[in-house]
């Protein structure tokens, strides 16, 4: 008989479970077991603690840059449409001032009646309530940054340089001067300089 014959064959059941008793065999090397989990990293509770409160205060930071940004981007964008509003406004407004200023020459000269008074009046109340407000009176004090001088003299009648006649008045749009005030200024007679001929006690030099 050969080699093979003389061989014994050997057939392994490998089965989890015993077809005889029903049962969950055991494997011969023992009962499985899982995998062992690495020990966690031996953290102390105050290093976490200090962790985690770190990682708060710089996500709380983030926050309030990014917050502080879309502020700022807010205001920028509300100023900016705020400015183009007021620049268009301006612009109507600057237009009918020659309008404005004819209906005061003719209110001046008696002319202003019938349906042109109504029209000029409602057209008058319009400007007013989009804040165009009018400025300059006979007997203001002179102010350069608001008066636009026409004429010049001096008079005995007057402590101060003053707008003593107005040519047309002038009109401001909330802070911003429109048009400035054009003015007949007068200034008091003790600025006048002396003349060459006169001392200055009064007497003719000799």
């Amino acid at each position: 008989m050969s080699e093979f014959d003389q061989s014994e064959t050997v057939i392994r059941d490998k089965r989890r479970v015993d077809p005889d008793t029903g049962e969950v065999r055991t494997p011969a090397g023992g009962p499985e077991t899982a995998p062992a989990e690495a020990p966690a990293a031996d953290v102390p509770g105050d290093q976490r603690a200090e962790d985690l409160e770190r990682q708060l205060t710089e996500r709380t930071g983030d926050l309030q840059r990014v917050k502080a940004e879309y502020d700022n981007y807010r205001r920028r964008v509300e100023r900016d449409r705020q400015a183009t509003a007021d620049n268009a406004l301006s612009t109507v407004l600057n237009n009918l001032l020659p309008v404005l200023d004819d209906i005061g020459r003719a209110r001046e000269h008696g002319e202003l009646e019938g349906g042109f008074r109504s029209v000029a009046e409602a057209l008058e109340a319009i400007t007013v309530k989009l804040g165009l407000t009018p400025f300059g009176e006979a007997g203001d004090p002179f102010d350069p940054t608001v008066h636009e001088a026409l004429t010049h003299a001096y008079g005995a009648n007057v402590t101060e340089p003053t707008a003593a006649q107005i040519y047309q008045p002038g009109y401001r749009l909330g802070d911003r001067i429109l048009r400035p005030a054009r003015v007949g200024v007068v200034e008091p007679d003790s600025l006048v300089e002396p003349t060459a001929a006169t001392s200055v006690d009064g007497a003719a030099d000799s």
